[in-house]
């Protein structure tokens, strides 16, 4: 669909292929569910006809989803950079793609949050342009190279979320970096009288480090509100046994608008990753409710967090500079967290730029 510049832009339409790893809903999927439910919502709204295809179960209100059954796949993160790639006997991951190339000429264009070797092995085998949106820093070897094909092969088409990200990988200066999400901060109630309570969003799995804020919140006696899945179990069960008498409090995984009403009553969130976080949706939710956040200086939280403003960055894996910062949240101007949330980091303004991007390709 060639763009005519002297007529207003053309409204898309737009199949959004799902991560692979859990249904949408279920919180397994991490960050990239919340991505896809946002884009998709504000592409309708500026006219684009949108369809999501995701793993059977998935839960996305009135956003149209086709639901494709199969076998789950594994998450990157848990994976050696050396690591082979496989499926397992009837993969939804190829099951999905099958379906996108079968009704592929029904779209203008494909937007692809899989982090799988799959879908960037599949891209020549399109007719239709493919937008790679690429959710996390290099993991597995195998990966690395076929997105760098990818990126070599087909210039513009690999987006990544930050700047951070990109450098992880040999060929970050091929990636076009969009940004990671966007929230609408009507969603989120803003609060200016918080309680004495720290909060700390995600999956529960050790790349997260989720026991350097529990330990945090021990030193200073700040109840720790813990919302996410918990993705291996064992883990959650080491940190119990560990911080038998740290002050936490396990909310569960929580839809938006109940994490919302726990989350906007915090002092702090914290941000304890040991890896390079690509982006930090979190974060940004975090902002939306005026809350201030704390996280180590790695990776996308660094480039998202005003030091001072809206938070602060502590030396990575500092435990001492998790506490030394919590003293200090009376400085931050909550204010300004929303503020950030309703200008940067809004639904909104990552529209504009996710459109483009998609106008480009399309171009």
């Amino acid at each position: 669909m060639p763009l005519n510049r002297s007529s207003p832009p053309p409204r898309l339409k737009i199949l959004i292929l799902s991560t692979p790893v859990g249904a949408l809903g279920s919180g397994l999927g991490g960050g990239v569910e919340l991505t896809i439910a946002n884009l998709a919502r504000e592409l309708r709204s500026r006219g684009h006809t949108i369809a999501i295809i995701a793993p059977l179960g998935s839960q996305l209100g009135d956003l149209p989803t086709i639901q494709v059954p199969g076998e789950l796949q594994l998450t990157a993160q848990t994976q050696e950079q050396a690591a082979s790639i496989s499926m397992p006997g009837d993969p939804v991951l190829a099951n999905m793609w099958a379906t996108a190339r079968a009704i592929q000429h029904d779209y203008d264009l494909i937007f692809n949050t899989a982090f799988d070797w799959l879908p960037f092995y599949l891209t020549p085998f399109f007719d239709r342009p493919i937008a790679h949106f690429v959710s996390m820093g290099s993991q597995i070897a195998a990966i690395d190279l076929a997105i760098e094909r990818v990126a070599v092969d087909f210039p513009g088409t690999i987006g990544v979320c930050t700047r951070t990200q990109a450098a992880t990988f040999s060929f970050g200066d091929r990636c076009h970096i969009v940004g990671g999400s966007g929230v609408d901060p009507a969603v989120y109630d803003y609060c200016d009288t918080p309680e004495q309570t720290l909060a700390w969003l995600g999956r529960i799995s050790p790349e997260k480090a989720l026991q350097d804020a529990v330990a945090a919140a021990e030193r200073t006696g700040m109840k720790l509100k813990i919302m996410g899945k918990i993705q291996d179990p064992d883990y959650w069960a080491q940190i119990q046994c560990d911080y038998p008498h740290a002050p936490i409090e396990y909310l569960g995984f929580l839809p938006t608008h109940q994490l919302q009403q726990a989350l906007r009553t915090c002092k702090g969130l914290l941000m304890t990753p040991r890896w390079v976080e690509a982006f930090g949706n979190v974060a940004i939710e975090s902002f939306a409710c005026g809350v201030p956040v704390i996280a180590y200086r790695r990776g996308g939280p660094a480039e998202i967090i005003t030091d001072g403003k809206t938070g602060f960055l502590v030396e990575p894996d500092s435990i001492d500079g998790l506490v030394s910062a919590i003293a200090r949240l009376d400085e931050i101007d909550r204010a300004q967290c929303r503020h950030a949330a309703e200008t940067v980091f809004s639904q909104s303004v990552w529209g504009t730029v996710m459109e483009s991007w998609f106008y480009r390709l399309v171009d």
